[in-house]
Parts: structure tokens; sequence; C-alpha cells
């Protein structure tokens, strides 16, 4: 085996301390029963102690000395080396450098050179360490050296483990051809045990112990010298990529990695099992909470989530727990476990509101499963529209669409924004006249507070009777029917807010546009309908209508948050005030034109949500607003979401 004997603590063999000779037995007492011979790669910085003490345990060892551009430490190296195999009768060869010319350090020749050298001063057997194609590839060093220590790791090469050991005897016997006579070890041969794949060679701990144990097999009943890389995982070679450290068939804190006989299994199966059936057990619990409002195939599903998530994150843990931490790994590490809380949340959230609406009871508070309600009256409606440089012709669609709607008391107060071109502004003012004294047009110019201020000067300018606040975006064609349906939610005067789903009329343009419609349908379609049982909703600032009284004790539209509508629909829902939803359309938008488009919109609203938490996240304490614990639970996990 590959020894070297250091401390999982150490950050670099170059930096010291060298290890002691208490490092070293303990190490050798570690390997001394599952190996006849052990090779190490440098004498000098204590390692020249570990031939006399491998002696004590019966143990051959092949020295090393470690190569490079430094020809001050090269020449310190070799005579460490010499007078090692010359002092200890078990040292069986000396390896004079390990891959330097793979790595551009010397030369074929000049290793070739340096072989000699040494030779000519010991008569242990010399030779250097390199990849096998090196080998291959120069001649010229295979006739300096006494033996061919050839490094055969197809890891490397991207081979599949099932394929490794196959792919290894071939190239030994491609050796054997081409030097026909020369004793040849296979000097290094391994598998990592975790680490990231590389094309079809992929690591693992059930590959590792596979691929070594089907190898030696292998060698042994061919008689091929062999070298395993190595004894133990090394966390300081973090520097090699993802699978520098785990080479080991020990690992760090010297435990034999799999068995070398017998069944093969994950050393820490149980624990992570026994981690993700507990977790598992926890996730379950709310839906255990809320027991009697859950179907049986809801359950199913809830609990197949929850144990599915419990075993993801146990996997997860099992990860860090099984890899070694160094150097910036840690960050890794605390903010994996920190963004991991919330991500957990948010799934199992998301899981439960499909749960709901696709196996769970049927909903009760919908606006079209409730008892229908007449009107005893007709109370006033105000639609306001703002708008912001819209093209003029999709504008007068809008409203159009209001007048032709199926209600007799009503107004439409129309607030173009910040619109300085008179080709926009104009036409507008004209429709209104013609549509009659029911349209009000206001043209605000160099108004602050976007939307949201224009909609407070469009209150401003609201009839004094209009007790119902309706909301639409300029795109919007509504239906006849959207006041008709809706108003006599408004007979319970506790109602404060009434949201229908926003919908698209230009779908059909385009798979990008197929693709948006569908997104937001599912929001509208699982969400709102899951959040409106809890009373819950998140407001849109279209197809809304809301009770005035309720918007005034909410103090209007707000330039707070640049989600003004979803913060006045959280205001009102903290004054108490009950909020519906209806699952039917009745009105439809445009989409947005571009992804670009689409991107910048969900900024927007992900940015607001956030703005919102910070300006509201006080109400959510206890006795802070007459939210309900349901409505914490959705606002605060819907906007994070």
């Amino acid at each position: 085996m590959s020894f070297a004997p250091y401390s999982r603590d150490v950050r670099h063999p170059d930096k010291g301390p060298p290890v002691t000779a208490e490092q070293i037995r303990a190490d050798v007492n570690a390997v001394a029963d599952y190996t006849r011979a052990i090779r190490t790669y440098s004498s000098t910085m204590g390692l020249e102690l570990i031939p006399a003490i491998a002696a004590e345990r019966g143990l051959k060892v092949t020295v090393g000395a470690w190569i490079d551009k430094d020809e001050a430490r090269n020449e310190k190296e070799i005579r460490a080396a010499v007078e090692l195999s010359k002092r200890n009768p078990n040292v069986e060869g000396l390896v004079i450098g390990n891959e330097t010319i793979f790595r551009g350090e010397k030369s074929a020749a000049e290793m070739a050179e340096l072989i000699r050298k040494v030779k000519r001063e010991t008569s242990t057997p010399v030779t250097t360490g390199e990849i096998w194609n090196v080998w291959l590839d120069h001649p010229e060093l295979v006739s300096a050296s006494d033996y061919i220590a050839a490094h055969i790791l197809p890891y490397w090469e991207g081979v599949s483990a099932e394929q490794v050991v196959d792919r290894s005897i071939d190239i030994y016997n491609r050796l054997r051809a081409a030097y026909p006579g020369k004793r040849i070890v296979i000097a290094e041969f391994g598998w990592p045990s975790a680490g990231f794949n590389r094309d079809g060679a992929v690591p693992g701990e059930l590959a590792q112990a596979n691929v070594i144990r089907t190898f030696t097999a292998r060698a042994e009943a061919m008689g091929i010298e062999y070298n395993i890389i190595e004894a133990f995982d090394a966390p300081w070679k973090s520097f090699e990529g993802s699978v520098g450290q785990y080479w080991g068939v020990f690992d760090a804190n010297r435990h034999l990695k799999f068995p070398l006989t017998g069944p093969i299994v994950p050393n820490t199966f149980n624990q992570t099992a026994i981690l993700a059936l507990l977790l598992g057990l926890v996730f379950s619990l709310p839906m255990l909470r809320a027991s009697q409002t859950v179907t049986v195939s809801q359950g199913a599903v809830l609990a197949a989530a929850a144990n599915g998530v419990g075993a993801w994150v146990a996997l997860v843990f099992n990860h860090w727990a099984t890899h070694y931490v160094t150097g910036g790994n840690y960050v890794t590490l605390l903010l994996s476990l920190v963004l991991l809380v919330p991500l957990v949340i948010v799934l199992l959230y998301r899981i439960e509101e499909l749960a709901a609406v696709a196996f769970g009871p049927a909903p009760k508070r919908l606006v079209e499963a409730r008892p229908a309600a007449t009107l005893s009256r007709y109370p006033k409606v105000s639609i306001h529209i703002p708008a912001y440089r819209e093209p003029p012709e999709m504008l007068k669609q809008t409203l159009d669409a209001v007048a032709r709607l199926d209600y007799p008391n009503l107004e439409c107060v129309v607030a173009l924004n910040n619109t300085p071109d008179p080709a926009m502004v104009e036409p507008i003012r004209a429709h209104c006249a013609t549509l009659g004294e029911r349209f009000k047009f206001l043209n605000l110019e160099k108004i602050s507070g976007f939307k949201a201020g224009a909609l407070r000067i469009a209150l401003e300018h609201t009839a004094p009777d209009a007790e119902i606040i309706g909301v639409i975006d300029a795109d919007y064609v509504v239906a006849p029917n959207w006041l008709k349906d809706l108003v006599p939610v408004f007979e319970d005067p506790t109602v404060g807010l009434v949201q229908a789903p926003q919908d698209h009329r230009d779908a059909h343009l385009s798979p990008m546009h197929e693709a948006m419609n569908a997104e937001y349908a599912g929001f509208f379609d699982v969400g709102m309908v899951q959040r409106n049982e809890d009373d819950a909703i998140v407001v849109h600032g279209t197809m809304c209508l809301v009770r005035r009284a309720a918007m005034m004790e909410a103090g209007s539209w707000s330039s707070d948050t640049i989600c003004e509508d979803t913060d006045l629909g959280l205001t009102i829902a903290e004054n108490g005030w009950k909020t519906h939803y209806t699952r039917t359309r009745y009105g439809w938008g445009l989409l947005p034109d571009t992804f670009e488009a689409f991107k910048k919109q969900r900024h927007r609203w992900a940015y607001g949500g956030f703005q919102i938490i910070r300006k509201h996240w006080s109400r959510f304490l206890p006795a802070r607003s007459r939210l309900t614990t349901a409505q914490r639970r959705h606002f605060l996990l819907g906007w994070v979401a």
C-alpha cells in the first residue's frame, strides 16, 4: 500500500511539522495485518523513520525520493533514500521521483540519468514511478530502471468501475508485450470512494470495494506485483480535485472502509436509514395535526413526500458526514445547512398545496362553492384603471368591456400617469367622453409613486357614494358578469376583498406564451385555491374588488413596496377583514411580450415580497394583528417560496 502517515489535521506535508515516530508506528500497526509491504514517496520530514518501524511488524518497504525542480531538495531526498536502503534490510526498492516526467519537471532523459546515478550508489533495485503510457513512450527510461513501476489508474481515463480491472490487466499485458522479460510492478492502482464522476468513472464506497477486491484477486491469481493507492484517505489533498482525498483503503480515522471478504454494505447505511425515518416522521407531524380534514389519498401523498424529503435530507447529512471538510468547504457546509432549512420548508409547503388541491376535500371557501347570494341593493362600484404609456387601441378594448358590464351602478376612473405623448393620451380622453359620464378621465403628469400613486389619485376622484373599488390593469378585458357574480359576496359586512384569477387571451401566440400562461394558471388554480381555504389569498393588482372602508382603514395604496396590491391585501387581512377567491375567470389580459419581460416581472414580485416581509414582520408576532396562525404561515412561506 502507498503509505503516508499524516494525520487528518495536516494542511500539507511540505509545511510541516515532521511526522513523529508515534504517528508512524500507529499507522504501521493499522495496516500491518492487511499488507505485505508499503511504499513511501519521500525520505525526509520524519518519513525516514518508516523502514525501521515497519520492520517491527515484518513489512517490506519501497522507499521513495521526491523529485521536482528544487535541486537542493532533490539531492537531500536522494541521499536520505540511499542511506535508508543501506541501513534497513527490509527496503526492497527505491522509487526516485513520482510522476516527475508526467508533471513536466524532468525529461525522460534526465530521469534516466538520475536513476543510473542512484544505482551506482546502492545495490537495491532502483526505478521511478510514472503513469503507464510514459513507460511505453520512453524505452530509454525502461533501460535505465531495474524494473517498471507503472501507475495504472483508469479513473482518470473515464473508465467505468465495471471495466476498470479488465482495462488495468490489458495495460499490464501491453507493457509485458513491449518489454518482455522486464520486471513490471503496478506501482499504483486504486479507485476513489467519493468525489465527482469523470465521464463513465463514478467514484463510490461500494465501487471502491468491488474494484479493489476484484483487482487484487485477479492480480494474485496472475502473479502480478501491485501496490494499492493508498492506505489512508488524505484530507489535505483537496488540491487534487474532488477525488484527491478519497483513495484510501482506510478513512482518515484509520478505519477500514470495507470488509476484504463477505457482503459489502455502506458503512453509514444504518445510521442514514434511521435518520431518514425519523425525519420523515417529523415532517409528517403537520399532516397529523390536520388529520380531520385530510383524505386517505392526500395523506398517502403527504406521507410519501415527507419521507422522501426526509431521505433526501438524511443523504445530505450523510454526504457531509462522509466527506472531509477543509478550508473553504467550511463556508460551503455552513451555507448549505443554513439554506437547507428554508428549502425543505418551502418544498414541503408546495407539496402540501398540490396534495390539498389534487387529493384533498373539495374547497369550501371558493365563491362558486358558496350559496348564491342575491343583492338586496346594488352598491356603487368604482372601477379604477391605471395606465402608463399603454397603446390606445388596447386600452379602448378594456374600456369597452367595462361599458358592457351587466351592473347598473358603476363608474370607471381611468388614470393615465406620466404619459406625455398626446398620441397616447388624447384618443383615451375622447373615448371616455364617447362612453359617457360614468367614465372619468385623469391625465396625471409628473406624479410619484408609480401605479400606487396613480391609484391614490384615482381614489380621490372616486364618487363619494362608491362602496366598492374594482381594479383592473389596462390590458384586461372583463366579462359582463364580473360584478354581477362577485359583488353579492360583499353582502357579508365582514368581507373586505374578493379576488378573481388572472388569465390571458394571447397564450396561443407561441410555445413560450403557452408555458407562461400554464405557469400562471398553476398558481391561480392550485396555490390560490389552497390558500383561500385559510383566508390567506395573495391580492393581485387586477381583477380584484375591495370594500372602500377596508381600503381606507388599511391606509389606501402604499408606495413603500413595489407590490402595492399585495401590500394592501395583507394589511386588510391584518385588520381582520375576510377575503375570498373565485377560480372562475372573469378577465383576460396580455402576457409579457418576451422572456426578458417575464423575468423582470418575476424579479419585481420576488423583490416586492421581501419588501413586504420587512415592512410587516412585526405584525406577524403574536397579538400584533388579527392574522391567524394559518394566515401567518401562508403569507411567510408564500413570499419566501
